[in-house]
């Protein structure tokens, strides 16, 4: 959707459960460019694979700055086994490209570090509201509709998701 705004008040058009995915790295030593930039460089070609085949089941994500030494991925997920099975699957980026961050982990002595957590939402347990951006967050994964669709107070879209 890109960076036009969107006049008024808008919420994400996603109807049924999400699942949240947020993960993150932060670098504990600059100097050990070979503990995490190999991390940092791993998230690209998983995203590029999974934007080429929407099947797997991400939505969307939006990459954020939590500072100078972290970075962070929120992910939108159709569902927990669609992203679990994504995670395991043999043939796609994630496998060995986790493998090779635990061998560098092991390695580093701390110089690099990472989290994930994982939030399953079920329907009616998520709303948003964007007012006069361009679309965002869950509303950039799934489209944007008016408010009044799903009521004007965050309580009446609780209720109508």
């Amino acid at each position: 959707m890109g960076d036009a705004v969107v006049e008024g008040r808008m919420t994400a058009a996603h109807e049924g459960g999400v699942v949240v995915f947020l993960i993150g790295m932060r670098i504990n030593s600059y100097a050990a460019v070979r503990s995490w930039w190999p991390v940092a460089r791993a998230m690209g070609p998983m995203i590029a694979e999974l934007r080429r085949d929407r099947s797997e089941g991400l939505l969307g994500y939006k990459a954020l700055c939590g500072g100078p030494r972290e970075i962070h991925l929120v992910q939108y997920w159709e569902s927990k086994e669609k992203l679990l099975a994504y995670a395991s699957a043999q043939d796609r980026h994630h496998r060995p490209a986790w493998a090779a961050f635990n061998r560098r982990l092991r390695e580093g002595r701390g110089r690099v570090g990472f989290w994930h957590e994982t939030y399953v939402v079920p329907a009616g347990a998520h709303e948003s509201i964007y007012m006069n951006m361009p679309a965002h967050g869950l509303g950039e994964a799934t489209g944007v509709l008016p408010v009044g669709r799903r009521g004007d107070r965050a309580a009446d879209r609780l209720r109508a998701s």
